[in-house]
């Protein structure tokens, strides 16, 4: 039997008595690689009963804040449309005082979130976590192409990048180099992820693309790209972030589950857990 809801049968809270709210997104149709991003979600909500739900690192139980799964958020192809209708979600979700947390999917669906945190936070800034830059101004036709999430982040707040490795020539012009840090200088100078904290505003939204992560320990994505850094070091990074600011949501993207390796899926809903206990133990 499929597993509707993250945590499966030890967490099941109704909406009215939930913090924070799971939003699904299966999509995959400007993806450029890799295909199966769209089975992302339903993979990290498989693998999540698997989580033991006491946190070690907080000492905490961030489920009895009450976590709710929405069903999938589904709009057909059209990026405008699911970007539209993420964004809506998001915003409702803010309105109501909870905690979005997007599984995505590829980085498309992180658009309308964008959108969303923007409009409902003064000063805020959005962190991204990615191998790529995602800079182009279009891609293959779309300027709501996955290609192009960070470059529509600029738009609706100021963006910092981390964990950076893989760009386009065309997307130079469009780098603020005060404010994105590439993995091999991160890689030989830690003091830098100091330096990306110092950037952020007060409040934050914070997108992880999976293939931040060195495919080593995350092969299961769209663009594995090598020379990432390690789990311990950009969650080391994350728990300074959510202990220091006002993290008000987050998305999680880019899973390509594996049938023959289910570790990657275990690791994106860990990550998810592991940072809504530090969200949560402020």
């Amino acid at each position: 039997m499929a597993v509707s809801n993250f945590g499966g049968e030890e967490v099941v809270y109704g909406y009215d008595e939930s913090k924070i709210i799971i939003v699904p997104v299966p999509y995959d149709a400007t993806s450029t690689y890799l295909r199966g991003a769209d089975r992302g979600p339903a993979a990290i909500i498989e693998a999540s009963p698997a989580l033991e739900f006491y946190d070690i690192e907080t000492g905490t139980e961030v489920h009895r804040l009450g976590i709710h799964t929405l069903p999938p958020l589904v709009s057909g192809d059209d990026p405008e449309e699911v970007t539209d209708a993420v964004f809506r979600t998001v915003l409702q979700l803010f309105a109501g005082n909870r905690f979005p947390v997007l599984i995505g999917g590829n980085h498309t669906v992180s658009i309308g979130a964008f959108r969303a945190a923007a409009e409902a936070f003064h000063g805020l800034t959005i962190l991204q976590l990615d191998a790529h830059s995602d800079l182009r101004s279009s891609y293959e036709g779309s300027h709501l192409n996955h290609a192009c999430a960070a470059a529509r982040a600029k738009e609706y707040a100021p963006l910092v990048q981390v964990g950076i490795r893989s760009m386009a020539a065309e997307e130079l012009p469009f780098v603020d180099r005060e404010r994105i840090f590439f993995a091999h200088e991160l890689y030989s100078n830690k003091k830098l992820y100091d330096r990306a904290l110092s950037l952020l505003s007060d409040n934050v939204y914070i997108t992880v693309d999976l293939d931040v992560f060195d495919p080593s320990v995350m092969p299961s994505t769209g663009t594995p790209e090598p020379g990432g850094p390690d789990y311990r070091e950009l969650m080391f990074f994350l728990r300074e972030v959510f202990g220091r600011r006002n993290v008000v949501g987050f998305d999680v993207v880019e899973l390509c589950p594996s049938e023959s390796n289910k570790a990657p899926d275990f690791m994106a809903a860990k990550v998810i857990y592991q940072m809504l206990s530090y969200r949560f133990s402020r």
